[in-house]
């Protein structure tokens, strides 16, 4: 019993995160290897298969989610300031969940960009701290963000679903007023939700943007940049036909 509550311990004592170490880069690759799989696979997946598939990446994202609230409780860790759903992140994980169990159009438009975009750049730059491989927080974190890249892909791939040039105008429309609520929120209470209050503590891309505030514009367009390159291959499609 003291062994497998070491690898949930707040206080890890084993090996720390290293980022893009041996364990960072084997995640990285399996998320890689099961997206590049769907396009072979897709074929060969009935409905049922189809709908295991996404109950399962329900069950991934949701119980992943839950579970880290129940750890940060027990652990004396949860406060208001870092635990509310504000977080980019954190509000893709429910509306994945909507949309893979109600193959919602609208749920996927917002995810094919944001859950992407938020879920990749988490995948690259965990803000992992002590929690290496194979502590609690270590699995959980890689599962949840894998699986936020992988739904709205999943999606595209196997169930044939798709953005449009409209959907980049759309995300802004809810993103822009978030984005000031949001940043709202952080001055009432003293927290960095969506980062709009400082940079984070770990090695991000934010690092290579301007100081703060001046980094919140620049965010912005880099996000719609990576928007539209992720548009791009459907733009490229269209073209063709």
């Amino acid at each position: 019993m003291e062994n497998i509550l070491f690898y949930f311990a707040r206080d890890y004592q084993g090996a720390p995160f290293v980022l893009f170490g041996p364990s960072h880069l084997i995640s990285l690759a399996i998320v890689l290897l099961i997206n590049l799989s769907w396009r072979p696979l897709r074929s060969r997946l009935d409905e049922k298969a189809r709908r295991t598939i996404r109950i399962v990446l329900t069950v991934i994202l949701l119980g992943g989610e839950s579970s880290w609230h129940v750890w940060m409780l027990a652990t004396g860790q949860w406060i208001i300031r870092d635990m509310l759903p504000l977080w980019l992140c954190s509000l893709s994980v429910w509306v994945s969940a909507f949309m893979l169990l109600k193959h919602s159009q609208i749920a996927y438009e917002f995810l094919y960009f944001m859950g992407i975009l938020g879920g990749s750049l988490a995948l690259l730059t965990p803000d992992m701290e002590i929690y290496g491989f194979p502590h609690y927080r270590f699995i959980e974190f890689l599962m949840v963000h894998g699986a936020l890249v992988t739904a709205p892909l999943y999606m595209t791939i196997v169930e044939g679903l798709r953005p449009t040039w409209r959907s980049i105008g759309s995300i802004g429309l809810i993103m822009l007023p978030y984005l000031g609520f949001v940043t709202l929120i952080n001055f009432r209470l003293g927290s960095n939700y969506l980062y709009t209050a400082g940079k984070l503590s770990t090695a991000s891309p934010l690092d290579l943007l301007s100081p703060w505030p001046y980094y919140i514009p620049e965010m912005i367009g880099l996000a719609l940049l990576i928007c539209v390159l992720l548009y791009l291959p459907f733009a490229v499609k269209d073209w063709k036909k």
